[in-house]
């Protein structure tokens, strides 16, 4: 019988932990105990010692586990430090180990191909991480697997590619599993409740749950505040507790009358699949499997669930002029905060843009990798001294999700409600050596946390976020397709790169077009020949045309190339008038007294 068959009926015990039994039995590769010459990795055992592994499967399925996971958490190219051929061969191994100890008994017995997350450095998202855990799901399937595990997640949006293309071509079973700390929240930003949801919603997958991050106490509590929906199951897998070094080891406190004792309240409500994670051995599933009937229908029961949820009417922020005139193009200037700790032209140019017809001022979080005066904390100032509406930018690159989360709510206790979402730019590979990116996800999965927050705690006052567009993308459709997912994500309004060619305006009024998303289109009126060369040739994402630059004389006063660039400018808002719900100005060395000459 199918997994997704038997569960509609039944509860299922899964095994507890291979890696951290596999270490208390046999070390950490340095003692002498461990004969075979192995490292820490258990996955390395599947061929250099098989027995051992046919072993602990046999613990855990003689202790009442009938739900078996293969021993293949880390068997990826950068676990092992092997080609995929190699890394084939050891799920291969692993498959053989774990049917081997599943045939000793005289009762079905559920193996599940386990695969856990890639170790990448930098982006989480690309086409040869999906390419890889397309490769780790056919190895498996390939072996009679036909139920695939993705466990200790902390998002669904990194794997989704390769769960969609497995559940399209192949008839299989797919699990996700997520990771969360015992505050329910992963280390994307994302909870526990909204993962899951997440995982309900997509088609794809058969089941979902929560495993390892914490102790079965948090389990519990965080359980009672989901609710899965008729088409998916709960699985629930935490670990024994929360470990400790002795001796320079991990290890866990041994505490399965406790734990048992969790998994029975956890019992009461609506979860398919008991196991265990870090620090559990075979002497918590037998004391689960003795507590928890196998045979018990899943029964229905009302529980805590929050439904996310989404404001009726969306945060609109400095938007708010164009919901009330629909007709009335938005306004918004870019200030640079200082290089240093001289902010006087910077507070020179707010003051003339107070005068001026500006809905929000925004303010780059230091742009092409370099240092700058903080984004927020200048916002704040310009706030308090002008009382111009403000919008900071703010970039993946410094911020891991617990930053993101304080620098938000921070910002929003001080008034600052409008944000300008960003992966940003790389730091320069000159300060690579002493200064490391963050970049935990990117513009889209900042976006969500925020829209979290939204839902979770700025539910009276919102805040209003937007995200960036590059027309100048040579994949036009997968920009158009990263507005979508933006939008999705709970982004209201969108600013593009400067344009400088019809053709540029072109590809932005088709965006608009399949999209209906609000763009500002990006306007820098550039001030002289020297300027516009620099800007072409030094500037990433910025494309010039050399007709534009042939518009501005080598011999031009001040005056001159200002009133070359306000006219370029007005023939762009002509040209894009008929899309266009505002503009977004990027005044090159803060010359914004010209705004008014464009606007007049």
């Amino acid at each position: 019988m199918k997994l997704k068959e038997y569960i509609q009926t039944k509860r299922i015990i899964a095994d507890g932990a291979f890696g951290t039994y596999y270490i208390s039995l046999y070390g950490d590769g340095s003692r002498a105990e461990n004969g075979a010459g192995l490292s820490n990795l258990p996955e390395l055992a599947n061929i250099k010692a098989p027995e051992r592994v046919i072993g602990i499967h046999t613990e855990y399925i003689e202790a009442g586990a009938q739900f078996v996971r293969t021993n293949t958490f880390a068997s990826n190219t950068k676990s092992l430090s092997a080609d995929m051929e190699k890394v084939k061969e050891n799920i291969c191994a692993a498959v053989m180990c774990a049917k081997m100890a599943a045939g000793k008994v005289d009762r079905e017995i559920y193996l599940a191909g386990d695969i856990g997350p890639i170790p990448v450095e930098g982006m989480l998202h690309s086409d040869r991480l999906t390419q890889e855990y397309i490769a780790i799901g056919e190895t498996l399937l390939s072996q009679g697997i036909d139920i695939l595990l993705f466990e200790t997640f902390p998002e669904l949006e990194t794997i989704l590619p390769a769960v969609t293309y497995l559940k399209e071509n192949h008839d299989c079973t797919i699990l996700v599993h997520f990771s969360v700390n015992q505050f329910g929240y992963s280390n994307t930003g994302l909870s526990a409740k909204r993962l899951i949801a997440e995982a309900n919603a997509c088609p794809y997958i058969d089941g979902t749950g929560l495993n390892c991050g914490v102790g079965p106490g948090h389990m519990e509590k965080l359980i009672r505040k989901i609710a899965p929906d008729d088409t998916t199951f709960l699985s629930v897998f935490p670990n024994s507790g929360y470990p400790k070094y002795l001796n320079n080891r991990l290890t866990f406190t041994d505490n399965a009358e406790y734990f048992t004792e969790k998994m029975e309240e956890i019992a009461a409500l609506d979860v398919g699949i008991f196991g265990g994670c870090c620090g559990t051995t075979p002497e918590y599933i037998r004391r689960i499997a003795a507590g928890i009937s196998a045979d018990h229908p899943v029964r229905k029961t009302e529980t805590e669930a929050e439904k996310i949820t989404v404001p009726e009417h969306p945060a609109y922020g400095f938007m708010e002029r164009r919901v009330k005139e629909p007709a009335h193009k938005l306004i918004a200037v870019e200030l640079v905060p200082p290089l240093n700790a001289n902010d006087e032209k910077l507070l020179d140019a707010a003051h003339i843009l107070k005068n001026a017809e500006v809905d929000v001022v925004t303010f780059p979080d230091s742009p092409s990798g370099r240092t700058r005066a903080d984004s927020v904390l200048m916002a704040e100032k310009i706030r308090l001294e002008t009382g111009l509406c403000v919008m900071p930018h703010i970039c993946c690159r410094d911020k891991n999700a617990i930053a993101i989360r304080s620098t938000i709510l921070g910002a929003s206790l001080n008034h600052i409600t409008n944000f300008l979402l960003l992966t940003g730019d790389p730091v320069p590979i000159l300060f690579r050596q002493t200064t490391k990116s963050v970049f935990n996800f990117d513009s889209v999965g900042m976006m969500k946390i925020v829209q979290e927050m939204n839902s979770d705690t700025f539910t009276g006052h919102p805040v209003t976020y937007g995200g960036a567009i590059n027309h100048n993308r040579m994949n036009t459709k997968a920009e158009t397709e990263r507005i979508r997912r933006k939008m999705a994500a709970g982004a209201t309004f969108f600013m593009t790169q400067p344009i400088f060619s019809a053709e540029q305006a072109d590809v932005i009024r088709q965006m608009k077009k399949e999209t209906g998303a609000t763009i500002l289109v990006g306007l820098m009126p550039l001030v002289s020949r020297k300027n516009a060369v620099f800007m072409k040739n030094e500037m990433t994402g910025i494309e010039i045309p050399d007709t534009v630059i042939e518009r501005y004389r080598e011999d031009m006063s001040r005056e001159e190339g200002e009133a070359c660039g306000v006219q370029i400018a007005r023939e762009f808002m002509a040209m894009t008038d008929d899309f266009a719900d505002g503009y977004y100005f990027s005044f090159p060395f803060n010359r914004v007294h010209m705004l008014k000459k464009i606007l007049k």
